[in-house]
């Protein structure tokens, strides 16, 4: 009894929060996802599996194999990607230089870093369109990496600077001293210190970055539709719940199988250092 009441003490609240809004609604999208659309747009039986066979190129009304969702995935994948590098390649610097920085500066450079989450996210996309449309940029790839870098750097500066902020310099002094070339020894002695910060920001960027709507489809037009675009669609404009839910499945699949090549690549232990 005793044992009880400490769990619903402390892990109680924690466990009927994640069983109240994730559990619970993963299953109601998995209900919905063998339920069938009508020609009225209603949802309702028979269950089937029909929307599962979609999700992954078969279309059971012409009974032929298509790559449609495929190649949205991949597209998906390849931008998320992209846009994650481009913020590790301007973020991980930015975050060492505001972590080098005096206090007063580097609460400055802070607030600059945050001051955009002030603004609601769909106004500051759609000013990207004012800044971009002389330039000719919008709709356009282009424009949808910028905006998906704008929108997501600064999740990945954040951890990264808490980790660059606890660098113990010392060990970079001392690799010098041994004769280590300054980028040997930042590889030696900084950079694994800033590993735990380094994959908080990539998977703070890139899953976002997978299953977002709004850059790509007010910067990138039609051509750039992306997974997210797609899901948001079939709950929106073609009101079939069922398909979106399979398509919402297949998105949160690759994210975990992202997360496991991370586990079985990295090892866990830097999975235990992130969590």
């Amino acid at each position: 009894m005793l044992t009880l009441r400490r769990f619903l003490a402390t892990l109680g609240p924690g466990t009927l929060w994640l069983v109240a809004f994730l559990a619970l609604p993963l299953l109601v999208m998995l209900g919905y996802s063998l339920l069938t659309r009508t020609d009225l747009a209603q949802v309702g039986p028979p269950w089937t599996l029909e929307n599962w066979g979609r999700v992954f190129g078969y279309d059971a009304l012409f009974q032929e194999w298509v790559t449609d969702n495929l190649r949205v995935l991949g597209r998906s994948v390849w931008i998320a990607a992209a846009s994650t590098l481009l913020c590790v390649l301007m973020g991980y610097p930015l975050a060492f230089y505001i972590a080098r920085q005096g206090a007063r500066r580097k609460n400055l450079l802070l607030l600059l870093l945050i001051i955009p989450f002030w603004t609601n996210f769909l106004i500051r996309v759609y000013a990207w369109i004012l800044i971009l449309r002389p330039f000719g940029l919008v709709p356009s790839t282009a424009a949808t990496f910028l905006g998906m870098v704008y929108a997501f750097l600064p999740f990945f500066v954040l951890p990264v600077y808490a980790s660059a902020e606890k660098v113990d310099w010392r060990l970079l002094e001392a690799a010098q001293d041994l004769g280590a070339s300054p980028v040997r020894a930042f590889l030696a002695a900084v950079f694994p210190q800033t590993l735990p910060g380094l994959v908080a920001g990539l998977l703070l960027t890139f899953i976002p970055a997978l299953g977002t709507f709004v850059v790509s489809d007010i910067l990138g037009g039609a051509k750039t539709a992306l997974i997210g675009n797609l899901v948001q669609n079939q709950f929106g404009q073609a009101g079939d719940w069922p398909y979106g839910s399979a398509l919402s499945f297949l998105l949160m699949g690759v994210v975990l199988l992202g997360l496991w090549l991370y586990a079985r690549t990295a090892g866990q232990k830097g999975l235990e250092e992130l969590v």
